[in-house]
């Protein structure tokens, strides 16, 4: 297994190349096939805490990322209007509060409303504070956590020249046809339309939604999640910034999906969600024109898809990395985060002559649980909402749901648990986070709270809302860091 091809660019394709290129180094051959006549998807400018990792092992220095990649720092997602019109909550990274062993912070809080303590529950949380005062800042406890908006586009020019630095090679042409081995069934080679042929050993497949390699040529089918997730289609435009970038992302709910809001330093990402079953391209993309604010930079990218996973991510001598794997819609800026999960994954199993079959089988588990989890936290937004009259929103709240995510449901409103499964993405402040700014609120508390005294109660809540208040009160505004640590050229 000398030989790999990865077929397909974009930010799959060179996060794998960088990965490659970074780990494995003179011990592979490695070759990155794409085309500059097809382009990417390349809406995908939010991330998660996690792509602090991912650039760390490939020893990418932040400020160089950032300048390079037109990024802001992202503290958390706000949700707004979904629950309910006109209401608002945000979702944070990091924890909020302080937890006992024997139960979560929110026990605390809850027990506290009881007690008459009303302070809203994102005020015991940095991130939530931090980005609704446009505050952020490196503490020296790495205590804050963040993630990124930046320009998927640039973060994959960025990632060539590191890996073609470190060996990668890149051939420019398009994909004729794969070409099986008639013995085993493995990919051959691939052909281009020049005749080029692109042999290898191991190929990743990374053609986006074609899913040339994994789904044409090795006939790996597709498991549909619409039912749950029924958006199918979105249209993203770029905007001139007239305002200093916000820390968080912004997910508007609409009458039939939701819009984002995303800012670099030099422009908005900007875009609509949303289901053709209950809402027209034409009414789309006017109700996606008439909110944007400044002036537009590009031509509406409009985008058909369908969520849901391949029945297998590692077929034979292939893996599939990004859309070729499966599609969840951006809601929680999970795609990046699923390219960095397999191509990580790979580099643990990558076999180092003949391919096992227990590695493959455990590699499709390890995937499939990923995208299990990540289904069920995407499909609690839309089933906790009050948003009666609309037919989008009464669907998805009257759908039936996976048993997992009931028994989720059901478990914190009766007694405000939430239990974290394996290496699930989502930590447990993520779903109390979401569940209760969806209007889930739990009916009772852990009883560990009850041995509070009354005047520890106060003292208790009321020295976590000041270290908050405190720590914010000390921060930079989120402009002006990005200015001095990371300023991008105009």
């Amino acid at each position: 297994m000398r030989k790999i091809v990865i077929a397909g660019g974009g930010t799959a394709g060179w996060m794998t190349a960088v990965a490659f290129a970074n780990t494995m180094g003179e011990t592979v051959d490695l070759t990155l096939v794409e085309s500059d006549a097809i382009g990417t998807i390349g809406v995908g400018e939010a991330t998660i805490p996690p792509m602090i990792t991912f650039n760390n092992l490939m020893k990418i220095d932040e400020a160089e990322f950032m300048r390079e990649t037109q990024a802001t720092f992202k503290l958390a997602i706000a949700f707004e209007g979904w629950k309910e019109r006109n209401h608002r909550y945000i979702h944070p990274f990091g924890q909020a509060g302080h937890d006992h062993w024997t139960c979560g912070f929110q026990h605390f809080w809850l027990n506290g409303k009881d007690r008459g303590h009303h302070e809203d529950y994102s005020l015991y949380s940095l991130e939530s504070t931090a980005a609704d005062n446009f505050k952020f800042g490196h503490l020296p406890d790495k205590r804050i956590s963040y993630a990124y908006h930046l320009d998927s586009g640039r973060y994959a020019r960025y990632l060539r020249r590191i890996s073609e630095a470190n060996g990668a090679k890149r051939i420019e042409g398009k994909i004729h046809s794969v070409e099986l081995n008639n013995e085993n069934g493995y990919i051959d080679h691939l052909v281009l339309e020049d005749g080029q042929r692109v042999e290898g050993d191991f190929f990743v497949d990374c053609t986006g939604f074609r899913a040339l390699l994994i789904g044409d040529a090795l006939g790996v089918g597709f498991e549909d999640w619409s039912h749950w997730l029924p958006n199918d289609s979105a249209i993203a435009v770029q905007t001139e910034s007239i305002h200093p970038p916000a820390p968080y992302t912004r997910s508007l709910a609409h009458e039939a999906g939701w819009q984002w809001r995303i800012p670099l330093q030099h422009r908005m990402g900007n875009g609509i969600v949303y289901c053709s079953k209950y809402m027209d391209q034409e009414k789309a993309l006017q109700t996606l024109l008439e909110s944007v604010e400044g002036e537009t930079l590009t031509e509406p990218n409009f985008i058909r898809f369908q969520t849901g996973a391949r029945a297998k991510h590692w077929e034979k001598n292939c893996v599939a990395v990004g859309l070729s794997s499966g599609f969840m819609e951006p809601l929680e800026s999970t795609s990046i985060h699923l390219i960095q999960r397999n191509v990580i994954r790979l580099l643990h199993m990558l076999p180092n002559d003949e391919i096992c079959q227990n590695d493959v089988d455990e590699f499709n588990k390890q995937a499939e649980i990923d995208m299990e989890q990540i289904k069920d936290f995407l499909i609690l937004h839309y089933v906790a909402n009050n948003r009666e009259g609309e037919p989008f929103w009464d669907y998805v709240r009257e759908m039936a749901i996976p048993e997992s995510l009931r028994h989720r449901i059901d478990l914190f409103r009766k007694t405000g648990r939430i239990f974290r499964h394996n290496d699930e993405l989502f930590a447990e402040n993520s779903w109390v986070q979401v569940m209760m700014g969806q209007g889930i609120v739990p009916e009772s508390y852990h009883p560990i709270t009850t041995k509070m005294r009354d005047e520890e109660v106060s003292h208790f809540l009321k020295t976590l809302k000041d270290s908050v208040a405190a720590t914010v009160d000390n921060l930079p505004s989120h402009s002006d860091y990005i200015a001095k640590y990371c300023p991008a050229e105009k």
